[in-house]
C-alpha cells in the first residue's frame, strides 16, 4: 500500500541520534554511524522524530510500504514504561489518529495494562466537520478547532499542533510591575558578539526563544543574574552557525555556569544539544542545568 511514511537523507544525517529518543515506536536504529529506518512497520509516518533532527534530514514522503501496525507497536513500547505510553497517546491524539488511538488502548486493556493520566483526543459527533484536538485531559473538557483538510505544520513536529490553554478560576492579582531582570542587548543567538564584555564570568541562561512567553516567573526566576542567550532550534536556520558562535563565547571567556531552559515539545531539546555540541567544540567542560516549562506554563 502507499503511505506517508519517514524518509532520512544520508548526505544530512550525522548520526547524532537525537531523532532515536522520540521514536518510541522503534522504527528508528543508528547503523554505520547514520540513523536508518529499520521497520516500515513501525513508522506511523506522523514525524515525531522530525523535529529534533538538527541537520534538516529527516522528512515525510508518501511512497508504498508494509502497513502500520500499531498493535505490534504497543508491544514494544509498554516495555519502556508509563511516561513512553504516555508520550505515545499523546502522539497519536495530537495528530488526530483515532482509530490508531483507540487501538493503543484497547491492547492495554486487553493485557491489562494502566492506562496513565494523558491528553485525550477529542471526540466529534457524527455528522460534524474534521476536527482537530486542541486541549484536555482524560475526564476533562477538550477544546476543538474545526479545520476542512487535516494538515500537519511544521513538518509534523507534535510540538507545533495548535491547541488552547484554559484558564480557570481566580487569577493572582497583579499588585504593580516589577523590574526586568535584562542585564545585556542583544539577547538573540545570531546578534549577539562572541566577544562582548557581559559574557566574561558570567552564569548563562540559555533559553529556547518561547519561554519567556510560556513562563510567568521567567524574569525572577531564571534571569535574574544572568546573561541570556535565546534562539529557537527549529525554525532558525543557522544551528551550525550557532554552535559555532557560542562555542567562541566558551573558548573566549570564562563562563561560571549555564542554565539551559526550554519546551517540553520534542523539537526545543534541540537546544540542549547545540549548548552541547559547543562545549564539546571549544574543549571546555562546564556543568550545564535543565530546565523544562510545559505548554500550560509550568516548570517540569
Amino acid at each position: 500500500m502507499k503511505r506517508k511514511i519517514i524518509s532520512i537523507d544520508e548526505t544530512k544525517c550525522t548520526g547524532c541520534g537525537q531523532c532515536i529518543p522520540d521514536c518510541p515506536e522503534g522504527a528508528l536504529q543508528l547503523i554505520d554511524g547514520k540513523a536508518r529506518l529499520v521497520s516500515d512497520l513501525f513508522c506511523d509516518g506522523l514525524g515525531a522524530c522530525i523535529g529534533t533532527c538538527p541537520e534538516g534530514a529527516i522528512s515525510v514522503i508518501e511512497r508504498e510500504a508494509v502497513p502500520y501496525d500499531e498493535k505490534a507497536v504497543m508491544a514494544t513500547i509498554v516495555q519502556q514504561g508509563r511516561p513512553v505510553i504516555k508520550a505515545h497517546l499523546e502522539h497519536l491524539a495530537g495528530h488526530g489518529q483515532i482509530a490508531l488511538y483507540d487501538q493503543a488502548i484497547e491492547y492495554l486493556i486487553e493485557n491489562s495494562i494502566p492506562i496513565p493520566d494523558h491528553a485525550a483526543p477529542e471526540r466529534k459527533p457524527a455528522g460534524s466537520p474534521p476536527c482537530r484536538p486542541l486541549a484536555g485531559r482524560m475526564g476533562e473538557g477538550n477544546v476543538c478547532e474545526v479545520t476542512p483538510h487535516e494538515t500537519h505544520s511544521f513538518a509534523g513536529c507534535p510540538g507545533s499542533a495548535a491547541r488552547s490553554i484554559p484558564r480557570t478560576g481566580p487569577r493572582q492579582p497583579v499588585g504593580g510591575t516589577t523590574d526586568s531582570e535584562l542585564r545585556q542587548w542583544p539577547v538573540q543567538l545570531s546578534l549577539l558578539n562572541p566577544a562582548a564584555p557581559y559574557f566574561e564570568n558570567a552564569d548563562l541562561l540559555v533559553a529556547a526563544d518561547c519561554v519567556p512567553f510560556a513562563y510567568a516567573g521567567f524574569h525572577q526566576e531564571l534571569l535574574r543574574g544572568r546573561i541570556v542567550i535565546i534562539f529557537c532550534p527549529k525554525l532558525d536556520p543557522d544551528i551550525e552557525g550557532y554552535i559555532e558562535k557560542l562555542a567562541r563565547i566558551f573558548s573566549i571567556h570564562t563562563i561560571k555556569s549555564i542554565t539551559v531552559v526550554h519546551m517540553e515539545v520534542p523539537c526545543c531539546s534541540g537546544v540542549r544539544y547545540v549548548v552541547d555540541k559547543a562545549l564539546e567544540k571549544a574543549g571546555k567542560k562546564i556543568l550545564v542545568e535543565e530546565k523544562t516549562i510545559t505548554i500550560e506554563g509550568g516548570m517540569a
